[in-house]
């Protein structure tokens, strides 16, 4: 059964995001934050540190198990890119979360094959910097990816005019910090200013972004408030509802500003320009 709720531009479902029709070349940008199959929030490291330092209350259950986060999560995820370039159109991009990961197979690196293999045309992994002191032993992770590709081999909307936007998110640039949810939050929810940033780089007012694995909304928060249409689909009917709430509340009350793209401080734009000067000369 697939539930849908409409909230001004935006439209939510409750569902399977593999058993909702999403019409060909209708979406301007994707951005998403798959399960990335570690089964997070599943007795595992983050529920017993949640546990420990009693961010759950007397008798909730101190775990928060993602749907799909197993290893079907490879599956799901390969239908993903299999299917986005049939729904972006021409100049459209996939804006994929992922993490860092080192080992034999590290998953950034996996998961931009796939991209490439599904027809998409693979354009840059931006680095978050969440900064320190993140969890792991030895070389501790800090950092989180988005995965860019494109639709198109020669075509990628771009609405940044500074020429400055850096491959690194560094901490508390563009207003990014790293979350720590509490027990009300989704485990692994992004803030909605990182969505916010690939939103207004890749796309204009009037737009739509998708967002097939939306969790608690963070995506549509930042599309509805500057503008977007937007289209979310979750499975947990705990984070819909959750989700469906946090939209309401953007469409009634923005929180972003409307501006086409990030502007960086004038000082750094200034160094950056003399800098191509300087190349240039």
């Amino acid at each position: 059964m697939i539930d849908c709720v409409e909230i001004g531009n935006a439209r939510l479902y409750h569902a399977d995001a593999r058993s909702v029709s999403i019409e060909p070349e209708s979406v301007d940008l994707i951005f998403t934050d798959p399960p990335y199959g570690h089964n997070n929030n599943s007795n595992d490291l983050i529920g017993n540190i949640e546990k420990a330092l009693s961010r759950l209350g007397r008798g909730q259950n101190p775990l928060r198990p993602i749907a799909n986060d197993g290893k079907e999560a490879d599956d799901l995820v390969r239908w993903f890119f299999s299917n986005s370039k049939a729904w972006l159109r021409s100049g459209g991009c996939c804006c994929c979360c992922c993490c860092g990961g080192g080992g034999p197979d590290p998953q950034f690196a996996r998961w931009s094959l796939w991209m490439q293999d599904a027809g998409l045309f693979f354009k840059q992994m931006i680095v978050w910097d969440k900064g320190p002191l993140g969890l792991g032993w030895h070389y501790r992770r800090s950092y989180e990816t988005v995965l860019v590709a494109q639709r198109d081999k020669m075509k990628c909307n771009w609405y940044d005019k500074s020429g400055c936007v850096e491959n690194v998110i560094r901490p508390g640039m563009h207003g990014i910090r790293k979350m720590i949810p509490s027990k009300e939050e989704h485990p692994t929810e992004k803030p909605k200013e990182l969505a916010a940033l690939f939103i207004r780089l890749h796309s204009l007012p009037g737009d739509v972004v998708f967002d097939p694995f939306m969790g608690s909304g963070s995506t549509g928060v930042a599309a509805a408030s500057l503008g977007r249409k937007f289209i979310g689909i979750e499975f947990d009917k705990r984070w819909f509802d959750l989700a469906c709430r946090r939209v309401e509340q953007a469409v009634s009350h923005p929180i972003f500003e409307s501006r086409k793209a990030p502007v960086m401080g004038l000082l750094r734009q200034t160094r950056f320009r003399e800098v191509n000067r300087k190349l240039k000369s």
